[in-house]
């Protein structure tokens, strides 16, 4: 098209001149019809090579230039008998009958023609008509972009059933109570989004809240959201009722707020605000769910009494103490209790010590005590960005495990003051084939870690990697799920998100980290020792570590991404 022809070659390479497709027509409308415009635009679809997104841009853009090459009797109404014409193209009609709208929108909203719009408005409500009538066949959303693109109302469906030849059974209100039915068959078929937007088009307001629930029932809810709010506050009303009904809480606030909405339901608001914070404080982003609640008291103590089930006990000091809040001491201390057999401690796993590094003699002890094991447990945290489109923090922190200590690396310290050395260390451990390194969904760590520090080589490539999660696909629950499947006891992970940048850090966060890393080791020992002895544990077939395990991945920026559902804002 871009050279004005589109030549088409036979089984011999010959170029075949029966089949040969003129684009030149494009340029110039005057005496060209819709029907010779449709099938040369239908050809150069039908014979394009590009995706399909690709070349409906294109072929947008072409009919856009086209309206403006004077198209007879003018752009709108060219438009209009083409949409006329366009049925009997059949698979093609509806692909097509976008591309014709979208790109006569785009031409009206630059260069509108007052006379040219009226009469293809005349046209466009006779084609409505005919559609209705069952003469015309063109998809429901078409058919309502046509009397959207057009502008098509009540007044000029009316006009064209005037000059209908037979006017007998003409009434005033025809035009509405043929809309009507129309509408009632679209909400027959289930096509409630279509029904609710001809609804709001034609100003329509007489159906009451059975359509409403009629729409919930059916699992409809933007449609429903849509008709609610061209029908007014009373029903928006109703639209929340039924969500809270349907116990949809984030839909129920999302229309409280939207539409200012709080003083009606007071309730309803605080219970949904209760959800957020719910749904926040199980995925661990505490600073986010405190920063939700506003000051509220009564929130504010509701995410409390979350820390608390949730043994976060650090965090229930932090908000008492920040908004002075009182009367939970008590049952903090009989909590407490209550987790240290809910959860995994690292005293069960009998490891000696937590060893902070940040100094340049911490690390060269740190890596010849590594150097001299076989298997060791790696992990990485970072600080969570709650900023949309911002870029992640780097890595703060790496742990590596033995089986009976754990060193915390202070990367963001050690990096700043001797570069060169933790590289070199860091390559010494992580690209050693000698050392079996252990890790749960590492890719992502190698990923964030390659990003937070590119100029260091040791994140380029890893030797003798296995990640463990490729070993238990059909666990659940991650890290923590594996370790009850496999240890009997989870892992606490609601510090996953604290802030790893803090300096120190507290007790509890280095035991967090320590015990992710720690665990590793133990899972892979007793899988491992099982497997050699009395066979695999109990639900587990046997499990072939060696065929699992990476003996080189170098360019993690390419490792493989995680689905986009699965997005991590942090560690």
């Amino acid at each position: 098209m871009e050279e004005g022809v589109v030549e088409l070659h036979d089984d011999n390479g010959k170029i075949d001149q029966k089949l040969t497709i003129s684009a030149h027509t494009f340029s110039d409308l005057t005496y060209t019809s819709p029907l010779v415009f449709l099938y040369l635009l239908k050809e150069c679809y039908a014979h394009g090579t590009c995706k399909a997104t690709n070349k409906f841009r294109i072929l947008q853009q072409k009919v856009y230039n086209a309206l403006e090459n004077s198209p007879q009797p003018g752009p709108a109404t060219f438009a209009v008998w083409c949409l006329y014409v366009l049925p009997i193209f059949g698979l093609y009609c509806e692909g097509l009958s976008h591309l014709i709208i979208s790109a006569l929108r785009r031409f009206l909203n630059r260069a509108p023609t007052s006379e040219d719009t009226s009469k293809a408005k005349v046209i466009a409500a006779q084609l409505f008509l005919d559609i209705v009538g069952g003469l015309v066949d063109h998809d429901e959303r078409i058919v309502l972009k046509i009397l959207e693109v057009f502008d098509v109302k009540l007044t000029d469906i009316d006009e064209a059933l005037c000059h209908l030849k037979v006017q007998d059974d003409y009434k005033s209100d025809r035009a509405k109570t043929l809309v009507e039915e129309y509408i009632l068959k679209l909400t027959e078929s289930q096509s409630y989004m279509t029904a609710a937007s001809l609804l709001e088009h034609f100003s329509i307001r007489q159906s009451g809240q059975p359509f409403l629930v009629k729409m919930m029932q059916n699992k409809q809810s933007r449609a429903a959201e849509k008709w609610a709010t061209f029908m007014g506050k009373s029903m928006l009303c109703a639209l929340v009722r039924e969500y809270v009904d349907q116990n949809m809480l984030k839909q129920a606030y999302k229309t409280i707020k939207k539409n200012n909405l709080k003083q009606e339901f007071p309730d309803v608001y605080h219970k949904c605000k209760e959800s957020l914070l719910k749904n926040l404080a199980e995925k661990a982003l505490w600073d986010l769910a405190e920063a939700k609640t506003h000051g509220d008291k009564q929130l504010l103590e509701y995410l409390v009494s979350l820390a608390m089930e949730a043994g976060y006990l650090e965090k229930v000091d932090e908000l008492c103490e920040r908004y002075s809040l009182e009367g939970f001491l008590n049952v903090k201390e009989s909590e407490a209790s209550v987790l240290e057999s809910k959860y995994l401690r690292l005293d069960e796993l009998a490891f000696e010590n937590i060893i902070w590094v940040d100094e340049v003699d911490g690390l060269c002890a740190a890596t010849s005590h590594i150097e001299e094991c076989k298997v060791v447990g790696l992990d990485c945290e970072w600080k969570p960005n709650y900023v949309k489109g911002s870029k992640p923090n780097k890595v703060s922190i790496m742990q590596i495990a033995s089986d009976k200590m754990v060193f915390i690396f202070d990367l963001i310290k050690l990096f700043e003051d001797v570069p060169e050395i933790l590289d070199n260390c860091l390559t010494r451990i992580l690209q050693s084939p000698r050392i079996l390194k252990l890790g749960y969904n590492f890719q992502c760590d190698m990923r964030q870690l390659a990003h937070s520090y590119g100029d260091l080589k040791c994140f380029n490539n890893y030797e003798k990697l296995l990640d463990i999660q490729n070993v238990f696909k059909e666990a659940r629950g991650g890290l923590s799920g594996l370790a009850e499947k496999i240890l009997g006891t989870g892992l606490n992970k609601t510090r996953r998100n604290s802030d790893w940048e803090l300096r120190p850090l507290s007790q509890n966060q280095l035991e967090y980290a320590a015990l992710d890393a720690a665990a590793l080791v133990h899972i892979f020992q007793r899988v491992h020792n099982h497997s050699q002895t009395a066979g695999p544990p109990e639900g587990n077939d046997k499990i072939e570590w060696k065929s699992h395990i990476v003996s080189h991945m170098d360019n993690p920026n390419k490792a493989k991404k995680e689905p986009k559902n699965k997005k991590r804002i942090g560690r």
